[in-house]
């Protein structure tokens, strides 16, 4: 097992979630934070998240294939 597969799959869950975090931020569903309905945010955050989704899933596959 290789655990670099393991810390990228953990990278990729953080970035994603970071990522969703900024967009709800964006949309103005988070309140009480400068990035609350905010263009920039709204546009930054799902990308974010699109990229530490395919960081996740691209691990996971490698992952998965080593194991075999």
């Amino acid at each position: 097992m290789n655990r670099g597969y393991v810390v990228t799959l953990a990278v990729g869950v953080l970035v994603a979630l970071f990522g969703l975090i900024w967009a709800l931020q964006g949309f103005g569903v988070l309140q009480g934070s400068p990035m609350s309905n905010t263009t920039t945010w709204s546009v930054i955050g799902p990308i974010t998240a699109l990229i530490g989704v395919v960081i996740a899933v691209l691990s996971w596959r490698r992952f998965r294939a080593g194991r075999r």
